[in-house]
């Protein structure tokens, strides 16, 4: 099964000078469960397509399917609740909400997923336990570590069990201790059967995953771009 199938995928940004052409016909299929790493320069095109699996961009042309569903084309109040409920989005620098507790930074994208609020902390709970955070819980972002504060990012993004979780850059504002941190932490959520697709631009935290796929210049051109057990995109829609 695909868990992710980009075809055809184009994607211009309009600049003062001359037109960007950031994505030139991607083809992309991530099977469920393999954890992949996108790689290449940067300016290549690698967080664009990521910010379209995820629905924060859209593409000129093409299909983008994620779990099973049509990305491409949709308004943002159904590409709003997708992220809710399909994919998980971890981000180099954090994105974390500075104001308020650990344990509330997990609990309230719960809540927005529908999670009634003692489910919820139940849930958050678990996950700081799994991720080395459970003794944390009341203390704000501002005194975790680099390291710490990344693991908290993927707790939240784990919070409401996406399909597929989406790292962008994930150890790119860490040290080389907390990126080795951060890296075994996806191989061992990859081997709980985790999809997941993470963009770098370094070799060895790439040589963590499963399969290496190279861009450049908005192709990919190096690394078998296809799912290994790609089935036939389906058309529906989240009820």
């Amino acid at each position: 099964m695909t868990a992710l199938k980009a075809r055809g995928v184009r994607r211009t940004f309009e600049a003062d000078l001359a037109p960007v052409r950031a994505l030139r016909g991607v083809d992309l299929g991530v099977a469920k469960g393999e954890f992949v790493a996108l790689m290449g320069p940067s300016g290549c095109g690698k967080s664009t397509l990521l910010n379209i699996f995820a629905g924060l961009d859209q593409a000129d042309e093409g299909d983008v399917i994620v779990d099973d569903l049509r990305v491409d084309g949709q308004d943002e109040n159904w590409l709003a609740k997708f992220r809710r409920h399909h994919v998980g989005i971890v981000f180099q620098f954090f994105n974390l909400l500075e104001g308020v507790s650990t344990l509330d930074n997990i609990v309230l994208p719960a809540i927005l997923g529908g999670l009634r609020r003692k489910a919820a902390e139940t849930r958050a709970r678990d996950l700081l336990d799994l991720l080395g955070l459970g003794d944390r819980t009341d203390q704000v972002p501002a005194v975790l570590s680099g390291g710490q504060r990344q693991r908290l990012a993927i707790a939240r993004a784990l919070v409401n069990e996406p399909a597929v979780l989406l790292a962008d850059e994930p150890t790119g504002a860490l040290d080389s201790e907390g990126g080795v941190e951060i890296l075994e932490l996806f191989r061992r959520l990859h081997g709980d059967g985790q999809t997941i697709l993470m963009v770098t631009h370094s070799a060895d935290v790439a040589a963590g995953a499963s399969r290496i796929v190279q861009m450049r210049d908005g192709r990919i051109v190096d690394g078998d771009g296809t799912a290994p057990s790609a089935t036939a995109d389906a058309q529906s829609r989240p009820g």
